[in-house]
């Protein structure tokens, strides 16, 4: 699983030389399905009033939602989604202490408990992986995409092979890249990025065929209110998404100053859990897993706060609302 290894030990430098939220896998694009590899967001003047809020994503139908602090508000009347759906939004965002509720005459009225900021969040940076060159699969098409739409602030390329002028000349102008090799964590800067336009008009190619290609005008409007879900997502998910097995040959490793790697003493490498471990892996050695304070970890090595006292007020006091 090298393309695995390579993501996650970029993720571990990047954690400690950079002042940034980090996610692994997540969705950027608006009509289509492409995903990036690594998404780092960098922190806004009014990240500590987010991190005040919830450790985890807030739901965007919430954010979006007619709900505010002022006053509260009927549910149904808030959103303009299913009615199934906003009801589980509402559950979610009481759960995540975003939303408060009451009951007035047998109806469920909700307010926000904190104004959301906006401003929480800076650059989106996105990272397409591609250790291996010489399997570059549909990259450049990828890559034009991201250009096109221009989403995030930047975007870069990170591989472990050795760059050439005629891979350069194959990646669009405005892609940086860059070369890391995994077992050294040592990062080559081969090409700058060029800002991308978030904040203007877009073009998402939804498919290219032989002689046209399908395309759909994203408004600035759209990329922003888009951009802040990637921002959410990233802030709740983090790149740690991996659970250690329960195998005696697993450690979580250190690299780069920042630990939890799954490393197999058997294997001799770094590992992805879901895919490589378990009883049909022939080192399989049962054992408890590998202790890791994955919470700790991110907490220390981002800016992202695991249980932020503001959280604790609220919930304890949303049963007074029945």
């Amino acid at each position: 699983m090298r393309e695995f290894a390579f993501e996650v030990a970029l993720c571990a430098h990047l954690e400690s030389e950079r002042d940034a939220v980090i996610a692994r896998q997540l969705g950027t694009g608006l009509h289509g399905n492409r995903v990036m590899d690594v998404v780092l967001v960098d922190p806004g003047p009014d990240l500590a009033e987010r991190a005040a809020i919830t450790p985890e994503r807030i739901p965007a139908p919430a954010i979006e939602s007619a709900v505010g602090p002022g006053r509260t508000r009927y549910w149904k009347d808030a959103f303009e989604i299913h009615p199934d759906r906003a009801e589980s939004v509402v559950e979610r965002a009481v759960e995540l202490g975003f939303f408060e509720r009451k009951r007035r005459n047998g109806r469920t009225y909700v307010r926000q408990t904190t104004r959301y900021p906006e401003r929480w969040f800076g650059e989106l940076v996105g990272i397409e992986n591609k250790p291996d060159l010489g399997r570059p699969g549909d990259l450049e098409t990828q890559l034009r995409k991201d250009v096109s739409l221009g989403l995030l602030d930047a975007v870069i390329l990170a591989t472990e092979s050795h760059v050439t002028r005629a891979h350069l000349n194959r990646i669009p102008e405005e892609i940086g890249v860059w070369r890391f090799h995994p077992d050294t964590a040592e990062r080559e800067v081969v090409r700058e990025p060029e800002p991308l336009s978030p904040d203007e008009p877009g073009i998402d190619v939804l498919e290219r065929r032989p002689a046209r290609a399908d395309v759909a005008v994203v408004s600035a409007a759209e990329k922003h209110r888009h951009r802040r879900r990637i921002a959410e997502r990233a802030y709740g998910k983090g790149w740690r998404t991996y659970d250690f097995p329960g195998c005696e040959a697993i450690e979580a490793v250190e690299r780069s100053g920042r630990d939890g790697l799954p490393y197999c003493e058997w294997k001799g490498r770094l590992v992805d859990p879901a895919r490589e471990c378990g009883p049909d892996c022939a080192g399989h050695d049962p054992a408890d897993p590998p202790e890791f304070d994955r919470e700790g970890a991110r907490a220390t090595g981002q800016p992202w706060e695991p249980d932020p006292e503001g959280r604790q007020r609220r919930q304890s006091g949303l049963d007074r609302w029945g």
